[in-house]
């Protein structure tokens, strides 16, 4: 009866500790190098997850971000930016050289951050479910309320994105170097922001050889790229909506309104 009992206990905590690991997030360290104190520093933080110097890592939900002053001055990790100031989010304060500070990120998103100490030391980090994510896309174009996030799967990074209403078309720079030797990119892109059938350009040359399959109001579009791709450009039939919901909603108010009175205009004459 005891072997029985011990051999419970054994399979039981065996199976909590592989559970444990199963689910375990990750950390991921994130270095003040010496000398970022100096605004002339060829850079002010390096990623031990993939070495980039950027500030920019991309990580899952529920992992974990520390980062580690190997500098000689104090430093702080502050969310939001020095235009707009700490967005409320985390904030280190001042640690000196040989500490750190650590933060968990619970939600998809990019959380841009700085040191208030050196405004110049800025980075971003992103958040996603395995997809990338371009936060609100389309908000400078159409009627500013109507926008998206755009999933994308690739071996680099999709940055600043630029809306051309006249010609129906979106276009994505692409930095960084690539991680992997696979240059395909996944593309899911919502049919209220921009709808086929595409043409498709890499770097001002017409491509022919990409592939899109309908998801419900998505378009997941499947695009072979170079491992230097730095433009691409997406025309498609229709473009982010120049006037969304509320804008029509208040539009045909407008326009009966203006019946109505019309009708009682004439008959009062």
């Amino acid at each position: 009866m005891r072997i029985i009992l011990a051999l419970l206990v054994f399979v039981i905590l065996f199976t909590i500790t592989l559970s444990t690991n199963v689910f375990a997030q990750t950390s991921y360290v994130v270095k003040i190098p010496t000398g970022a104190a100096h605004e002339g520093a060829p850079y002010f933080w390096q990623s031990v997850k993939d070495g980039s110097t950027s500030g920019i890592v991309e990580i899952l939900v529920g992992d974990t971000i520390v980062w580690s002053n190997a500098d000689t001055a104090f430093h702080t990790v502050t969310s939001g930016s020095e235009a707009e100031g700490y967005d409320g989010l985390f904030d280190s304060k001042e640690f000196g050289p040989g500490n750190s500070f650590e933060y968990k990120f619970s939600e998809i998103g990019h959380y841009p951050y700085y040191c208030t100490l050196h405004p110049w030391m800025v980075g971003t980090i992103i958040v996603t479910s395995g997809y990338s994510i371009i936060p609100n896309v389309g908000k400078q174009a159409g009627d500013g309320i109507t926008y998206f996030n755009v999933e994308y799967d690739f071996n680099r990074l999709l940055s600043t994105v630029t809306i051309d209403e006249e010609q129906k078309s979106i276009i994505f720079e692409i930095i960084g170097d690539a991680k992997s030797e696979n240059h395909d990119l996944e593309l899911r892109l919502p049919s209220g922001l921009v709808d086929g059938p595409f043409v498709i350009w890499v770097d001002g040359k017409k491509i022919s050889n990409f592939e899109n399959i309908r998801e419900g109001e998505l378009n997941v579009l499947f695009v072979p790229l170079d491992a230097d791709s730095k433009i691409l450009t997406i025309v498609g039939t229709s473009i982010v909506p120049e006037f969304g919901p509320m804008t029509l909603g208040i539009l045909g108010v407008a326009v009966v309104s203006m019946i109505v009175m019309s009708q009682r205009f004439k008959l009062q004459i």
